[in-house]
């Protein structure tokens, strides 16, 4: 039976990475070289070679031979301090990517630099989630933000918004700061969709005031694998007795853990905090 459910959970994984190869390589030929953006990261520097190559010296690169070596370093990285599964997942998306991108004609949908900037970093945001989602990544800098949210344990995408930045301005120097900074909304957009669907790094925590600590906290504990502490206070109102349990857990983990709360007690009172940064053991799922 697990044999089976491996099995599924991997193809799944593998459907959503083609899935997301195939937007990527879409997007690419769709919006992104219409609009003559630069997507940052990896993607924005295998662009940013390639249309040098053309511009300065009118050799035509195909992306796949820039795009593959640059990825080779950051893998090895991965392979070892991530997970082998997440590291050869991940480069089956890189290269499927590349592949599609260079097979592919261009596609263009929209002349309208704002359009192409807005959906363009839509679908990037979509492609690089449903890598994530299925437990690998699209490679490049994702390898790098998600080895430092590994081992930090914070979000790293914003860091990775800023140092997508300075590429984009050396794309500007470049081919004119026009599309690099219609490359900056595309890349904000790109990030925010991210930030959105993609949650793994990001944490609440609960506060809650329950009548029936014990049940709430086991349930707590067989949902998300997290611990809580149990606070004794006094509701002012009623000057009775109040138990207040305090846990961090997973973003993606709240709404379940609330609407299973509130079926062991419904006069529950939760309050949910964003959290930053914590310190200290906090379980992470493992990486394969």
């Amino acid at each position: 039976m697990t044999e089976k459910v491996t099995l599924k959970s991997e193809m799944k994984s593998l459907i959503m990475l083609t899935l997301g190869a195939v937007v990527f390589a879409f997007n690419m030929q769709s919006f992104i070289n219409t609009g003559g953006l630069f997507p940052g990261g990896f993607a924005g520097i295998t662009l940013l070679i390639t249309r040098s190559a053309s511009e300065f010296f009118g050799v035509a690169l195909p992306y796949s031979m820039v795009y593959l070596p640059l990825n080779l370093i950051p893998a090895l990285v991965a392979f070892k301090f991530i997970g082998k599964w997440f590291t050869l997942m991940s480069f089956y998306m890189v290269a499927l990517s590349s592949f599609l991108t260079d097979l592919l004609p261009e596609m263009p949908i929209t002349s309208d630099p704002m359009l192409i900037s807005v959906f363009g970093g839509i679908l990037t945001g979509v492609s690089v989630s449903l890598c994530l989602l299925s437990g690998a990544s699209a490679g490049g800098t994702d390898f790098i933000s998600i080895y430092f949210s590994e081992k930090k344990g914070i979000d790293t995408w914003n860091y990775v918004f800023m140092a997508n930045v300075c590429i984009l301005t050396l794309a500007g120097i470049l081919f004119g700061f026009e599309a690099a900074m219609y490359s900056i909304i595309y890349q904000f957009c790109s990030t925010q969709v991210i930030q959105t669907l993609y949650k793994r790094y990001q944490k609440d925590t609960l506060l809650i005031i329950t009548s029936q600590p014990q049940e709430v906290y086991q349930l707590i504990r067989r949902l998300t694998n997290h611990d809580a502490t149990m606070i004794r206070g006094v509701g002012m109102y009623e000057g009775a007795e109040r138990n207040i349990l305090y846990s961090v857990v997973g973003r993606g983990q709240v709404d379940k853990v609330i609407q299973e709360i509130h079926l062991i007690d419904q006069t529950a009172f939760i309050n949910v905090i964003q959290t930053e940064q914590i310190t200290g053991r906090f379980y992470k799922p493992p990486t394969r």
